[in-house]
């Protein structure tokens, strides 16, 4: 990527229709095609999220993320974390995640970061600070495990 991403953080009700087709569309693209796993990605959470993405100069989404407000644990999660299948060697999974860090302090204060990572993805998620907090276990037919960023 020859280019620096431009980040939008908004919530639901401020996604312009085309923004809200291209996430839906990135999010079904990836989560139910390419990885063959027929679950229902809209999952009722998305009114209440908000909504980081960047955009590349001609207007294709690159990658996103969700942020929900903190749950019954007292900790905001980041979840849905995707990036465009053919910019996926550009190292946008690093710079959404750092984003959506940034963002989850500044909208939810000093407070843990949790997120429910495909287990395969340990690595990635560890060396952003997050650590293991749950044996692995399957969702929508995907191993996955908790992790909590103090």
């Amino acid at each position: 990527m020859s280019h620096t991403p431009e980040w939008k953080c908004l919530p639901f009700p401020a996604l312009s229709v085309d923004e809200l087709h291209a996430i839906l569309r990135l999010r079904v693209d990836v989560f139910v095609v390419e990885q063959q796993c027929p679950y229902p990605e809209i999952d009722g959470q998305d009114p209440s999220a908000i909504h980081l993405f960047a955009r590349g100069p001609d207007g294709l989404l690159l990658c996103y993320a969700r942020l929900l407000p903190p749950s019954a644990d007292g900790h905001p999660h980041i979840g849905r974390v995707v990036v465009q299948p053919d910019h996926r060697r550009e190292q946008l999974g690093r710079a959404v995640m750092i984003e959506a860090i940034a963002r989850c302090r500044a909208l939810f204060g000093p407070v843990p970061v949790a997120l429910s990572a495909q287990a395969h993805l340990h690595d990635f998620y560890a060396s952003l600070g997050f650590r293991r907090t749950s044996e692995a276990y399957m969702w929508d037919g995907i191993p996955h495990i908790d992790m909590l960023l103090p």
